[in-house]
């Protein structure tokens, strides 16, 4: 059949390849599985009782809620009516959700539970809406509700409804978190995720009808949103987790991919290395040469017989269990929406995992360039290559331009904005990279670039990316504006400091008292100077402060993408700032 429309893909799977476990998803201890079918009967029934609750084309629909089977079925009953959705994120703050429902004109929202339920009913205020529950909470009609609404005799118009709707048609409005500023509405079509969904899954060649997928990244966003309908195009088994609950789900899953952020693999890592505790004597010393040599390992090298005998043995002793304690069956990773550590993408793909690190946003629907999934095209350290269909360009000053199908609509209600955005159909990106041999590198954020007193610009994206190599550093925000020098607020990698501090005799007390201790900062600080050397002298991080624990989005230090909000940041350590400059 032709695809032209997102929820094209459903009746798809169910024509070529239908599963027992299209959907699935943790009930208490027992995995609640979909077939094909069942999932494209659950959505008709849907798409039905929202007609009977009088939803129209274009009507705009909130969603808040974690991942969930529900999540995905609220989603594409709403494609099939020509409704909008809006999806809010979970950690959003009342502001946000009051300005995105407002703005919207939301005439119908869901939620997933009763804390979203509360926060939705106070954002609404005197601007009511019906609130429907996706899980069952007390005082809250749920959605089942809609589906007992469903009349079949209307079948007949929901295929007229679903057969009017075009490839260009706004099919949802995602509010980004952005860094600065008020959240902006960007409006995708059929078309434009569409496009990324081929094109992913022509670039991974996944392979059809005989994988399962894992999901925890938040569906509020385009990069999970569109990769659970990657893995339904790709006739994978689409399974909800959480990040909390990633141990248990890789071990009852045991699946075979899925997309995580920089962070997630970061925490995976840490769990890997830090079982060298656990041993003593020659065995830890085995264990810390295997993760050395995985974190020095070239995917792209041609390993002499010595060199793969010797990563052969680390195979045997270490890397197969590595393999083990991620299900055992774990091949591919699609990483995005922030900067990953190289010697992170070397150590999975050592021990078998291939990492494709990628690039994109919200407004490209929202993949740009990604890695290939063999090691022989990958390049660590770059977003790789465009995906089919996707041109990229450099303006003169460096800034990343895209052109393709992928490219929304534009801002909603923000002509101006748009405007701004697009130029002769060119996505102004914000971010500088450089192309090399045809591989994107992101060097940093066009407006996060600053000028020093002595007239020097710094990109503090690339110094940040850099020391982010550190084992020993968890977060940094580079501040200088303005300033003599370049200076740095950095959050240890706390978990690496006390393996470093058992090694070298010193009683590890508190995250807070060890962030102070002399001998850490002596550490930090020729992590720093080691680093220093890749950079014009200008640029030379000069001096640094630790701070005690770490950014995170509740605090509203991250955006929910988890890049860094510098300036919610850079405010809340201001007395920090001033002392990296205070007369010495």
């Amino acid at each position: 059949m032709k695809l032209e429309r997102v929820f094209d893909i459903l009746p798809r799977q169910l024509e070529r390849h239908p599963r027992t476990d299209c959907l699935a998803a943790k009930t208490g201890k027992e995995w609640r599985r979909l077939s094909t079918e069942e999932v494209a009967d659950s959505v008709n029934r849907f798409s039905l009782g929202l007609l009977e609750l009088g939803i129209a084309n274009g009507d705009k629909v909130a969603l808040a809620a974690d991942n969930s089977i529900e999540w995905v079925l609220a989603d594409l009953a709403l494609q099939q009516i020509g409704a909008v959705s809006v999806p809010l994120y979970p950690t959003m703050t009342l502001d946000d959700a009051r300005y995105i429902l407002t703005h919207a004109e939301v005439k119908l929202a869901f939620v997933g539970n009763a804390a979203l339920q509360r926060k939705l009913h106070e954002a609404l205020g005197k601007f009511s809406c019906p609130i429907y529950g996706l899980s069952q909470i007390e005082g809250c009609p749920s959605w089942t509700e809609i589906l007992a609404q469903a009349k079949p005799e209307r079948q007949a118009e929901l295929e007229r409804r679903r057969d009017a709707i075009q490839p260009d048609d706004v099919y949802t409005i995602i509010y980004t978190s952005g860094t600065t500023g008020r959240s902006k509405g960007v409006m995708l079509s059929h078309r434009n995720v569409l496009s990324t969904v081929v094109a992913t899954a022509e670039f991974t060649r996944l392979p059809h009808g005989e994988c399962r997928a894992l999901s925890f990244l938040p569906l509020s966003h385009i990069f999970e949103r569109a990769g659970v309908f990657y893995y339904m195009y790709s006739s994978a088994g689409v399974y909800f987790s959480s990040v909390e609950c990633l141990s248990s789900a890789l071990a009852d899953i045991r699946p075979h991919t899925f997309s995580a952020v920089p962070r997630v693999l970061e925490k995976v890592h840490d769990k890997l290395v830090g079982k060298a505790r656990e041993f003593s004597g020659f065995k830890r010393r085995l264990y810390l040469w295997a993760v050395e040599r995985a974190e020095r390992f070239d995917p792209n090298a041609r390993h002499s017989p010595l060199e793969a005998a010797k990563h052969a043995l680390a195979d045997k002793l270490v890397y197969r269990k590595w393999r083990a304690a991620m299900g055992g069956e774990l091949k591919w990773i699609n990483v995005g929406s922030a900067a990953l550590q190289p010697r992170l993408a070397r150590l999975f793909w050592a021990c078998g995992v291939s990492v494709a690190e990628g690039y994109g946003m919200t407004e490209s629907a929202p993949v740009i360039s990604a890695n290939p999934f063999n090691a022989r095209d990958t390049r660590i350290g770059s977003v790789g290559l465009p995906l089919p269909g996707v041109e990229v360009r450099l303006a003169d000053d460096g800034e990343i331009l895209v052109r393709g199908d992928n490219v929304m609509l534009g801002y909603y209600k923000e002509p101006g904005l748009t405007a701004e955005a697009l130029n002769n159909g060119w996505l102004h990106t914000g971010d500088i990279g450089v192309l090399e041999h045809g591989y994107l590198r992101i060097t940093d954020r066009k407006k996060e670039m600053f000028k020093t007193s002595n007239g020097k610009y710094i990109a503090p994206q690339a110094l940040e990316n850099k020391l982010k190599e550190s084992a020993f550093i968890d977060q940094i925000m580079v501040v200088g504006d303005g300033q003599k020098y370049a200076a740095a607020l950095i959050v240890p990698l706390f978990e690496k400091l006390k393996e470093w501090c058992a090694e070298h005799g010193i009683a590890y007390t508190t995250d807070s008292e060890m962030s102070s201790h002399p001998k850490i900062v002596e550490l930090i600080d020729r992590e720093i100077k080691r680093f220093n050397r890749y950079f014009g002298n200008w640029e030379h991080i000069k001096k640094f402060t630790l701070i005690d624990k770490p950014w995170c989005v509740d605090a509203g230090e991250l955006a929910p993408t988890l890049k860094l909000r510098r300036k919610v940041i850079a405010e809340r350590c201001r007395a920090m700032i001033e002392n990296l400059y205070a007369p010495a």
